[in-house]
């Protein structure tokens, strides 16, 4: 019986680890970079519009992308040189 209350406490304790790490993921305090080495493409920040609707910056080498993802796909809104935005960006943001 004390074993099961035993197995019981740690199941519930791993299972609010879970659910306390997905809902940071989801807020987007969480992220887990670490290991990989340089990286090609990376989403520098997302942003929920609307049901459905989200706004995404993304880095691909040296360009940046403003993408909308929709219902009906993916719109690409801008374009640029990574060197250009990091020149508009202000110093306390860090990339």
């Amino acid at each position: 019986m004390d074993a099961m209350r035993q197995i019981a406490g740690i199941a519930l304790t791993l299972a609010l680890l879970a659910t306390t790490l997905w809902w940071l993921r989801r807020r987007g305090t969480v992220h887990f970079r670490g290991g990989r080495g340089s990286r090609v493409m990376e989403v520098i920040e997302s942003r929920g519009l609307g049901p459905g609707h989200t706004l995404h910056l993304v880095r691909v080498a040296d360009r940046v992308m403003a993408l909308a993802t929709h219902s009906a796909g993916c719109t690409l809104l801008e374009a640029r040189p990574w060197t250009e935005l990091q020149k508009s960006m202000p110093p306390e943001v860090g990339t």
